[in-house]
């Protein structure tokens, strides 16, 4: 058993449940849970309301919008419950969270936010799955504090260091987290995919992940822009490691800091879970402001 094996190389102890309506039976003694387990469409509701069940915190890495959107309505119930519910622990929305913050910092009264992610290289096996369920959520927008359907949104062009390029709308947790971080009523997605990077035909063929060598040669950017009510405009980049390599990083430290008491009850954002600064607590990160 991989499990097995990998729990003996780290010497540490393991179990094993199913993610279901009676994953809380086995929560006993864990503090927090850390969910790899995509697509979330799947394992994250049965191990949400599992947590809360158990009063133990939720972490993931999902991008997943729907997910998000289940944690924000579970909150209320999970804070009664002591329990915090924090999807997006890995690169989407870790480093678009914490950039959102700054930039919005950075304007008075700010009235619009755009994000947009850089997507290099190939994707793994569970992302393409993962972005399917994304692309299934349709295109939405965040317009005066409510989350509307967009399906007429056109792309546009941001500059992520190295010239504009084409970016298209795509609707990934950060519409609601970053309504939760910033209170910025307005807020649009877009994403910009290489040739290679969402590939086609039979997704479960995929590798698990970029190679060592895929990894160092593509590092990940995304760009956040922030509009003010009278027009000043504000933009930043920020660039870290690969998205595959940062996503365990930021994941790891993040189930750090709630062990060791970093939480906030009910349904959370990495910036309001760990503050603003929190991506580039994690190595190679860098912001440019512009």
């Amino acid at each position: 058993m991989r499990l097995a094996a990998l729990a003996a190389q780290l010497d540490v102890p393991f179990r094993v449940f199913d993610a279901d309506a009676n994953a809380a039976s086995s929560l006993s003694g864990i503090y927090v849970l850390l969910n790899f387990a995509g697509p979330f469409a799947h394992t994250a509701e049965p191990l949400m309301r599992a947590c809360i069940k158990a009063g133990v915190d939720y972490l993931d890495i999902t991008a997943e919008i729907n997910v998000y959107r289940l944690a924000e309505r579970l909150g209320a119930e999970a804070a009664s419950h002591q329990a915090m519910l924090l999807p997006g622990v890995g690169w989407n929305v870790v480093p678009t969270d914490s950039l959102a913050v700054h930039v919005a910092r950075r304007v008075e009264q700010p009235f619009a936010l755009s994000i947009a992610l850089q997507v290099p290289g190939s994707m793994s096996r569970g992302s393409a799955m993962s972005v399917s369920e994304i692309i299934g959520a349709g295109v939405l927008a965040r317009v005066d504090g409510e989350l509307v359907s967009t399906p007429d949104a056109t792309p546009r062009h941001f500059d992520f260091g190295d010239g504009p390029v084409l970016c298209v709308p795509l609707s990934f947790g950060d519409l609601v987290t970053g309504w939760h971080s910033t209170g910025i009523p307005n807020n649009a997605m877009f994403v910009h995919l290489s040739v290679d990077a969402f590939p086609e035909g039979d997704l479960a063929q995929l590798p698990d992940g970029p190679t060592p060598e895929e990894r160092e040669a593509h590092r990940a950017r995304a760009v956040v822009e922030v509009i003010g009510v009278d027009g000043a405009i504000a933009r930043s980049v920020i660039e870290t490691v690969n998205g595959y390599s940062y996503t365990p990083l930021a994941a790891v430290e993040a189930a750090r800091r709630v062990v060791k008491g970093e939480r906030v009850l009910g349904f959370a954002t990495p910036a309001r879970g760990f503050g603003g600064g929190f991506a580039e607590s994690i190595e190679g990160t860098l912001i440019t402001d512009f």
